[in-house]
């Protein structure tokens, strides 16, 4: 255990299919050994661990003798019914071995938007905590629909990093870290060891690099460490292949990238609209409406509009716009594209009976840096 001068940390280690399944993407036993190894080495130390693990299509892909990765939705879900078992079952088997008990719990990120539902996720992981069990979290591949499509498991994994209010990510990878330019294709490429802010060029850096047993990336490990760090979490993207990774990041010793947190924090709910929705369109106000969002906290209304980008649905995130042309705020829409097109511009007591005096509410809208 820690002893009295060892703080005590809660760790989200968040592992990619790629880092735990071979070439033919089945699970590596070698590679799952380590990683348990890791947890139980860590979790010996006197620290809290939370486990996100992706893996579960290619786990049920052999039993299947499926060849390669199906690309419809319908396939991939009961792929994934096959192989969620399998997974878990030999990672709580290996960790029993280190006398440690998991415990499964299958999220997606809508579980993060419904009140209720954020409660009692949070309720359960605190507990099983408390219980001295690991929890192995996984998106619920078997219903998810966008998420089984794009592999959202970074962002989740920073999610629940908010969600069971953890100082620590640590995000396992198949690459030491991030690079400031891709390695496979730029020998003068060098690691980077620390970030104090994610901006639009570490953005461009990290690309959309992949592999073809994974479903993410470096952009996608980046724009979790974002999250994070709006969430008042370190982040650590290392190579899930280097010795006592877990607890040397833990400890702040030199490992992989590190993404400094943020002292300003969002809550979970804003934390989902700001980073974790794609934006469906975008929204340009005129000034007077940027200054009532930014300054006043106020709700957007169809007057501030000035002109409307893209096609999108009530309740999807949109961008919103100055009319630098620069977004600067992001929000659930509560009217559609079309229809807000029809009612641009307009003074809330010209709107047609039946449409919503808000295009935005503020409790649905982030200002963002």
């Amino acid at each position: 255990m820690a002893g009295a001068d060892t703080p005590r940390t809660k760790v989200v280690v968040k592992v990619g299919t790629s880092s735990i399944t071979t070439e033919a993407g089945e699970l590596d036993d070698g590679a799952m050994l380590k990683l348990c190894g890791e947890l139980a080495e860590t979790h010996r130390a006197g620290h809290e661990l939370v486990l996100v693990c992706s893996g579960a299509i290619a786990a049920g892909l052999p039993t299947l003798a499926l060849p390669s990765r199906p690309t419809d939705i319908g396939t991939l879900q009961a792929v994934a019914a096959v192989g969620q078992p399998k997974l878990m079952e030999r990672i709580g088997g290996i960790l029993s071995e280190h006398e440690l008990v998991a415990g499964q719990v299958l999220l997606t990120p809508h579980d993060f938007v419904q009140r209720s539902q954020y409660l009692h996720a949070r309720e359960t992981l605190r507990r099983l905590l408390d219980l001295g069990v690991i929890p192995i979290v996984n998106e619920n591949d078997t219903v998810a629909d966008d998420e089984i499509r794009y592999g959202d498991n970074d962002r989740l994994a920073a999610l629940v990093s908010h969600l069971v209010g953890a100082e620590l990510l640590v995000m396992l990878t198949d690459t030491p870290g991030l690079f400031t330019a891709d390695p496979r294709l730029d020998s003068e490429a060098s690691l980077i060891e620390e970030i104090a802010e994610v901006d639009a060029a570490l953005e461009a850096v990290a690309g959309t690099s992949g592999t073809p047993r994974g479903s993410g990336g470096m952009a996608s490990k980046l724009a979790a460490a974002k999250i994070a760090a709006w969430s008042g979490v370190r982040a650590v993207i290392a190579a899930a292949e280097s010795p006592s990774v877990v607890l040397d990041a833990v400890e702040g010793k030199p490992v992989g990238t590190v993404i400094r947190p943020r002292l300003q924090r969002l809550a979970s709910r804003k934390l989902w609209i700001a980073f974790a929705r794609g934006a469906a369109g975008r929204v340009i106000v005129d000034d007077g409406a940027r200054r009532a969002l930014t300054r006043d906290g106020r709700s957007l209304l169809p007057a501030g509009v000035r002109d409307v980008d893209g096609r999108f649905d009530a309740d999807d995130a949109v961008e919103v716009v100055g009319e630098d042309g620069r977004p600067f705020a992001k929000g659930l829409a509560r009217v559609s594209g079309d229809a807000l097109r029809a009612i641009a511009g307009r003074r809330t007591s010209d709107l047609p009976e039946g449409i919503p005096h808000e295009v935005i509410h503020r409790d649905d809208l982030v200002v963002l840096p």
